[in-house]
């Protein structure tokens, strides 16, 4: 069976990759000139250059395939017409390519992101499949509209959507930050409220993935792949601490204004920049909000997901992970 990974030379990408190989299949990674591929080296996938911009390429690259893994998009953007382009057209290009070059898929495999739908509105309440998509920044609003583009192929091509929340683990560089953060002695807590998060380790959120896409039960639907559990921030602090080996660290509280003032100072100055800024006036949107949770009982019932890394192992190997490759 062959497969077809985009975004195999990034963090969540490069870990389904390699998972997929390990099961047996023939794994085909989308790359670019461009492409940083010290992930992919020493391993037995074919390595095709395609853009998403470029529907010939696109057809070289799906052709024959019998499952998509559409994990490639644009995290960070100047503006919304350019997230469209990545996360939409993008991926309107790879559907189109897949239906004309790879007559016998089995499934394409969508990952979007939790922003497609928003925080959570109550802490007893976290983000099901039946509520309706309200995402609050640019990001989150290709998201949708990527899975809503996807929707309109329904009977066409088999598809399922995942949508992940916060993700970490080795070769992580966003979460990577809040390590690197502690371990100089400092914890920031964004404003004085409690702030309750799903938070998902990359070897969970891979084997979901794989397993969404082998279940007969979740074609034309789209689910959240995240912790079982929800987690506050200082608890997450508290394990991160422990296991890097830090006994004090200094805490500060960023009221929401001052984090909402760097995001529209960042973002401001990135306009100067080629490339955008990591943090911007939507991320800090993002920061402030107290509820991103959201719910696997979906999951669960559909093809029998369920959290296999506990929040303190998780933590423990990331960290050992980036000591060994002296990140940390």
């Amino acid at each position: 069976m062959k497969v077809l990974v985009t975004g195999a030379t990034g963090f969540i990408g490069s870990f389904v990759a390699e998972k997929l190989l390990d099961k047996g299949y023939d794994v085909r990674c989308i790359i670019r000139k461009t492409s940083n591929l010290r992930w992919l080296e020493g391993k037995k996938y074919e390595l095709v250059e395609a853009s998403l911009s470029d529907i010939d390429s696109l057809k070289r690259a799906t052709s024959g395939v019998d499952y998509i893994y559409h994990i490639a998009g644009n995290t960070s953007a100047k503006n919304l017409n350019a997230y469209i382009e990545g996360n939409c057209n993008g991926t309107i290009n790879l559907v189109e390519a897949a239906l004309s070059n790879a007559p016998n898929l089995q499934r394409f495999l969508y990952v979007s992101s939790q922003t497609a739908a928003g925080p959570a509105l109550f802490a007893n309440e976290p983000v099901t499949e039946d509520m309706p998509l309200h995402p609050i920044t640019d990001y989150g609003k290709s998201k949708k509209a990527a899975e809503e583009a996807l929707a309109k192929y329904i009977g066409k091509i088999p598809y399922t959507i995942v949508r992940p929340p916060a993700v970490y683990g080795p070769r992580d560089t966003e979460i990577y930050s809040i390590f690197q953060m502690i371990k100089m002695g400092l914890i920031a807590y964004i404003g004085f409220d409690k702030k309750l998060l799903s938070l998902i380790h990359v070897d969970d959120l891979s084997d979901g993935i794989i397993e969404s896409a082998q279940s007969r039960n979740t074609i034309g639907k789209a689910y959240y792949i995240s912790s079982d559990e929800l987690y506050d921030w200082a608890d997450i602090y508290a394990l991160m601490k422990q296991s890097i080996g830090k006994k004090h660290c200094l805490s500060i509280h960023l009221p929401h204004f001052v984090v909402l003032a760097a995001g529209s100072v960042s973002g401001a100055l990135g306009i100067f920049s080629s490339k955008p800024p990591v943090f911007n006036y939507q991320k800090a949107i993002d920061f402030i909000q107290p509820y991103w949770t959201c719910s696997t009982k979906s999951a669960a019932k559909d093809f029998g997901y369920k959290q296999k890394v506990s929040i303190q192992d998780g933590i423990a190997n990331t960290v050992q992970w980036y000591k060994q490759m002296k990140w940390l």
